[in-house]
């Protein structure tokens, strides 16, 4: 079940290098809060899969169901609930603010990771 894969870390860090550069660096009303919020499934999706050994559909779906559940949290202001409300790092990797469009913008992400899943396991039937 744990087994390293370089490519899916390689992925996963040029994803999270790409995420900084978007929170530091760009301030427009698409890239960063629709690009920045399909990319963190799809980060988070490759960071597991650079780990675990199991099927990458059980792992989108994970990775859906979790990104789901952290904008949950920020209804209820989670980060403030734990005591963390005046920690900078806390309230970025957490969140502050609930959104319809955010959850919009995961299942978008998991949508890709689904069509690329498929797109790889018609790939790997065809060369074999």
């Amino acid at each position: 079940m744990f087994k390293f894969n370089l490519k899916s870390f390689t992925i996963a860090f040029i994803i999270f290098v790409i995420e900084v550069i978007i929170a530091i660096y760009i301030h427009d009303k698409i890239i960063r809060p629709f690009v920045g919020d399909i990319l963190v499934v799809i980060f988070i999706y490759y960071f597991i899969k650079a780990f675990l050994k199991i099927k990458p559909i059980y792992i989108a779906i994970f990775t859906l169901i979790f990104s789901f559940v952290v904008e949950i949290l920020q209804y209820f202001n989670f980060v403030n609930i734990i005591g963390l409300g005046h920690n900078k790092a806390a309230r970025i990797i957490i969140g502050t603010s609930f959104s319809w469009i955010d959850l919009l913008c995961y299942l978008i992400g998991f949508l890709c990771l689904f069509l690329l899943d498929k797109k790889l396991q018609l790939n790997c039937k065809k060369t074999f």
